[in-house]
């Protein structure tokens, strides 16, 4: 029933939904651009529309009665800004404990425009040893899911030029709030 729903609501909203079938048992979905708080509500409603379990970070401060009960029944774990440097590594077990494991995360962190987006779905993918699945919200066309699964190969400009080839012609509901596809330079 929740899917149905699910689908509706996508429908509704005029989205096209895209791809369904994760090829991989253990992935890092990324869902980019990330530039509005429908976002992460649009994500939800295709990920339940698919029927596919993906677990995600969100801000702890989110955990509150009754909404942390529904982001745990979405798949929410609960995230603890002030550990910086946990997080890969909570995410790095989930995927040794589990023999089906899909982590999604939005990689600009944030809906502001930054100078970079965060490597932590990098390093995640690299200590737990699984590939990308690149996830998108384009608000342009109003398509949403994803396509394409890329392998880490630890060349990081290399990887990141082909993250930029795919969602060069994606467009965020903010254009203008759209993080460049770099990392921080220590």
């Amino acid at each position: 029933m929740w899917r149905w729903i699910a689908k509706r609501l996508l429908a509704l909203g005029g989205w096209t939904p895209v791809g369904e079938v994760i090829p991989v048992k253990k992935a890092v979905i990324i869902a980019a651009p990330h530039t509005s708080n429908w976002d992460g509500i649009w994500a939800l409603v295709y990920k339940v529309s698919i029927g596919v379990e993906i677990s995600f970070f969100a801000k702890e401060s989110l955990f509150w009665f009754p909404l942390g009960t529904l982001l745990r029944g979405l798949g929410g774990i609960p995230l603890h800004r002030n550990q910086p440097g946990t997080a890969v590594h909570q995410a790095a077990d989930a995927f040794a404990e589990n023999e089906q494991f899909y982590f999604g995360l939005a990689p600009e962190g944030t809906r502001s425009l930054r100078k970079h987006w965060k490597s932590g779905f990098y390093r995640i993918a690299q200590a737990a040893d699984v590939p990308i699945v690149l996830g998108f919200l384009d608000f342009g066309r109003k398509r949403l899911g994803f396509t394409d699964i890329m392998y880490v190969t630890g060349d990081v400009e290399a990887d990141l030029d082909k993250i930029r080839r795919f969602y060069a012609d994606i467009e965020g509901r903010w254009p203008e709030k759209a993080s460049p596809i770099v990392f921080p330079t220590k």
